[in-house]
């Protein structure tokens, strides 16, 4: 997760879950998931089952989002799909 969603998801679960006031055994129990997944997530575990951490932020009350990247990459990705050569 080098990311900037890998970077801001821990401390965006850690503050929510602090907000509504519950430990992080608590968010465990209502989530439905160990409380060593909820330490894994807001300590940035590079790798946790979305399933998983899908049912921590519903349980936060929070949502995932997928958008289109407008980065260099993802304009050469778009370039490529219509059928353009890739910038070398």
């Amino acid at each position: 997760m080098a990311d900037a969603f890998g970077d801001q998801l821990p401390s965006v679960v850690r503050a929510r879950r602090i907000t509504l006031g519950l430990t992080q055994q608590d968010l465990a129990d209502m989530a439905g998931v160990s409380e060593r997944f909820v330490r894994f997530v807001e300590q940035g575990k590079p790798s946790v089952q979305l399933d998983s951490l899908l049912a921590v932020l519903d349980t936060l009350g929070l949502e995932l989002r997928i958008t289109t990247r407008t980065g260099k990459g993802a304009r050469a990705l778009a370039g490529h799909a219509g059928g353009q050569e890739p910038p070398r």
